[in-house]
């Protein structure tokens, strides 16, 4: 097809574009590189085959949160790959005008009417995202808008010159046409405008000229756009992490120098991967109850300013030359926006390229705390009070086990062999609300004759809070007493009614019971053997067991509220509803946020001991949900829920509302309660 010049030419092209895409991409990679090592390879066949499942069937953008939006995406990204083949297979026929990759028989007929189809969804797709950027302007698309027109233009150029290079090459070839709809109509037309063949020939090869170089200048754009996560999104899911939303990562408090994330330098190389892995798709940011409720934080907003950071510093960077890098707080993120995190996990759940914002948060956080000693002040009283007296009110240990009084619960010391151990948790032991869910809990276990025994004087703060609100040293110094009384007792079943001390037992200590150097060996052997259980899951199992047989009390309208680190964290959604369903012989109404989509209540991340005082509290947003939902009670499996929901309802004044614990209303079924 094209004479020796052409061909020096579509060659110098070619390298041209290679060297604009590789050169930005590899300093990227440089970047990325630069990062803490962190194995995320493990199992490398499995990763493969959920990360191509994922991207290859798009199930990354096809979530329930925006179908049309899901959907739109799919048309562009099917298209892209369809016109990546075009591409590649016109690039080699202009070097050798006989070899095609896609033959000369059926299967090129077929690819041409598939071009066709991927050109008109191309066409709809942008139109949508035209509209819907530059028009409706939702809050999460309000980033990098000179970056989305060029994206727009050079999707719609390309799919245009294709168009014009198809109808000409139809005409100039003659013959058979083969399947190409759109290709054959623009063709009939480009016969009845009565071209002449050399006008024909002309415009073929124009039209092969200019969709070759609009694609070849587009892959040269990708590098430095939001289109980059085609390739970085595409290795974030390989090396995802599941369930990286429940775990905090561990710091070495005796070997670091640098304790959590201070400077651009402390990123692990997935942190940096994830920067420009992002789409700038917004969903994080929807989902956000601190932006949904004018709080500084985008979790968007992290990763954008993030990246710019990283490509600002980008020498330093890749030198590790940490003294030439500014403070990420407040040089990059404002503190605000540290601080007003409640890590309920809604922004991972719903990133289409399985972006970490937790870590980042929570690092950021743990820089503040360990290396400055900078927290919003009511945290003083907290961390103070966990220090002295392993409780975030302060109160004695000698409270700790006075909820059970009358109720002959036997302690571990006085029961050693008990076959369940009840984790009271704070709230249980020393908040009014709280200790009323451990007496139902404890009168439902006795009515089972389940054998198990509490800690009482014991039992100290498993240090959930502390760890998320950035100090580490604490919750180690509280996980590593509560790991190695554990193991002293020899306990193997964990019972436990809040869903924070749950994941903190569940994921958390397993991990660190391996990493604390002050340990004895057989605490370290014994805790990643101990069964961990949330009272939803152990009190649903003894209902359809029959030990359990509430009588059910009909005419309830209960809506039931997930506590983030149960059902979003942990996926433990149908349990409670499966007690609420015996309790009350019909299922929960379900708020309009619900399951793994459930709006946080505001307390998670330690912020139930911080003062809400920026934009509208996130318990009023819940409280309004349940509001609307027509609920006469509200049900839920988290004590830290349970005192945000009946504290936004009483501000909405509407204290009717009861707000009860799901052991309160299966005991209240059984009349069991006092």
């Amino acid at each position: 097809m094209l004479s020796p010049v052409g061909k020096i030419f579509l060659a110098l092209a070619v390298a041209a574009t290679a060297f604009l895409f590789l050169h930005p991409l590899v300093l990227r990679y440089r970047i990325i590189q630069a990062g803490h090592r962190e194995n995320r390879s493990d199992r490398p066949g499995r990763r493969t085959v959920q990360a191509l499942g994922k991207v290859l069937l798009q199930r990354c953008t096809l979530k329930n949160e925006r179908p049309l939006t899901g959907l739109m995406h799919v048309c562009i990204f099917y298209g892209a790959l369809t016109f990546d083949t075009l591409t590649v297979n016109h690039t080699i026929e202009g070097f050798f005008s006989q070899f095609s990759l896609l033959g000369h028989g059926r299967f090129r007929m077929f690819f041409s009417a598939l071009a066709d189809i991927f050109a008109v969804l191309v066409l709809a797709g942008v139109a949508f995202f035209i509209v819907r950027r530059f028009i409706v302007r939702p809050k999460a698309y309000r980033t990098t808008p000179l970056d989305s027109a060029l994206i727009y233009a050079f999707l719609i150029l390309v799919t245009a010159s294709y168009l014009y290079y198809e109808a000409f090459a139809i005409v100039e070839h003659g013959g058979a046409r083969g399947s190409a709809f759109l290709g054959n109509a623009l063709a009939d037309s480009v016969l009845a405008a009565g071209f002449s063949p050399g006008a024909i020939t002309a415009h073929y090869q124009a039209g092969w000229w200019i969709h070759l170089l609009l694609v070849f200048a587009f892959i040269a754009y990708v590098p430095h756009s939001k289109y980059l996560h085609m390739f970085a999104g595409s290795l974030n899911m390989f090396v995802r992490k599941p369930g990286s939303s429940r775990e905090i990562p561990t710091l070495d408090l005796e070997g670091a120098e640098v304790f959590g994330l201070e400077k651009a330098a402390d990123f692990g190389w997935k942190d940096n991967l994830d920067a420009f892995a992002c789409m700038e798709c917004g969903r994080c940011q929807d989902v956000c109850p601190a932006f949904r409720t004018d709080k500084p934080l985008s979790p968007k907003m992290i990763l954008f300013d993030m990246e710019k950071n990283l490509l600002a510093e980008r020498d330093a960077v890749i030198a590790r030359n940490r003294d030439a890098q500014k403070p990420l707080v407040p040089g990059v993120h404002a503190e605000d926006e540290i601080w007003s995190c409640t890590t309920c996990g809604a922004c991972q759940h719903v990133c289409p390229v399985e972006i970490e914002h937790i870590r980042k948060i929570v690092g950021m956080r743990q820089s503040l705390v360990l290396m400055e000693s900078k927290f919003p002040a009511p945290l003083n009283g907290f961390f103070r009070n966990l220090e002295t007296n392993a409780n975030p009110w302060g109160i004695g240990f000698s409270e700790r086990g006075r909820w059970a009084d009358g109720l002959n619960v036997p302690t571990l010391a006085e029961h050693p062999k008990a076959e369940y151990f009840f984790w009271v948790g704070c709230a249980g032991s020393y908040d009014d609300e709280g200790r009323k869910t451990a007496q139902a809990f404890a009168r439902l276990l006795s009515a089972a004759g389940v054998d198990f025994a509490i800690l009482g004087p014991e039992e100290k703060c498993c240090g959930d809070s502390a760890r998320r609100l950035g100090n580490e040293y604490l919750f180690q110094t509280l996980a590593a007493e509560a790991i190695e009384t554990l193991a002293r007792y020899k306990v193997l079943r964990i019972l436990t009614v809040c869903p924070h001390g749950y994941n903190t037992f569940k994921n958390e200590y397993p991990r660190l019971s391996g990493r604390l150097p002050s340990l004895s060996p057989e605490a370290k052997d014994h805790f990643p053997k101990i069964e961990v259980r949330h009272h939803s899951e152990f009190l649903a199992g003894l209902i359809s067991s029959g030990r359990l047989k509430p009588e059910r009390s009909p005419g309830l309208k209960v809506a039931f509220h997930d506590p983030c680190y149960l059902g979003r964290h942990n996926g433990l959604v149908e349990a409670p509803r499966a007690v609420l369903r015996a309790a009350t012989g019909a299922p929960p109404l379900e708020l309009c946020e619900n399951r793994e989509h459930s709006l946080c209540c505001g307390a998670g991340g330690g912020l139930m001991w911080t003062e809400e005082i920026l934009g509208t509290r996130v318990n009023h947003l819940r409280a309004g949900q349940v509001l609307s939902s027509g609920a006469t009670d509200v049900a839920t499996s988290c004590p830290f829920c349970l005192t945000m929901l009946r504290d936004g309802l009483r501000d909405k004044g509407r204290a009717d509302i009861g707000v009860r614990d799901i052991a309160q209303i299966l005991a209240r079924s059984l009349g069991l309660e006092s």
